[in-house]
């Protein structure tokens, strides 16, 4: 099973290009790491005082991603997964059943966690999505509008403060491997893209 990671700061287009790229591979299976936050006492304590906590490392559960991807990878058929409510910050966890077809299946990662898991990434197809701040902030300002019940006060606080978090923590990650950088919606990358992981996994 082939893993693509797919990163990059909030707004960037990470759903978006995991969506498009699943739907080109028949049975790709997407793993989210937004979908593994904790919602332990602590951890909601520690969002009211410092109001980054989500955008940092200690908010999700590492662990758990970890299990999930290493059930996976053993070819479990019955896999842990975990769904995140933002709105009311709770997390619960329910077990699906997967399909493994071939050696050419592919797992994509997705998140702004991603690059951060502890997976050999010299084995992995890393993929940073890139795309001009303000269109980001944009997009963000919708979703968490529509999806997360924030104001736009609070998106532009939080967003400001996550996209400096990403870039000063994803340095080493794009200096010790290869990491392929795309804009979503520029066809002519995403074509070249799909050239890529086609001869990757053929």
């Amino acid at each position: 099973m082939k893993t693509i990671i797919i990163t990059g700061p909030s707004g960037s287009g990470k759903t978006y290009l995991s969506k498009k790229i699943s739907k080109l591979f028949n049975n790709t299976i997407v793993i989210k790491t937004d979908s593994y936050y904790k919602d332990n006492i602590f951890i909601r304590f520690l969002s009211i005082l410092q109001y980054d906590i989500y955008d940092r490392p200690m908010s999700f559960k590492k662990n758990e991603i970890k299990k999930t991807l290493r059930s996976l990878y053993n070819k479990c058929r019955l896999i842990s997964f975990y769904k995140y409510d933002f709105k009311r910050k709770h997390s619960s966890k329910s077990e699906g059943s997967i399909n493994y077809e071939g050696e050419n299946q592919l797992l994509i990662v997705e998140g702004i966690f991603a690059h951060r898991l502890d997976l050999n990434y010299n084995e992995t197809i890393n993929i940073i999505c890139k795309e001009e701040k303000d269109i980001c902030f944009k997009r963000r300002l919708k979703r968490d509008q529509l999806e997360r019940g924030r104001d736009s006060r609070e998106v532009h606080k939080k967003f400001n403060k996550s996209w400096y978090l990403y870039y000063e923590n994803v340095q080493k990650y794009l200096n010790n491997f290869e990491v392929l950088s795309i804009n979503p919606l520029d066809m002519i990358s995403y074509d070249q893209l799909v050239l890529y992981l086609q001869k990757k996994t053929n």
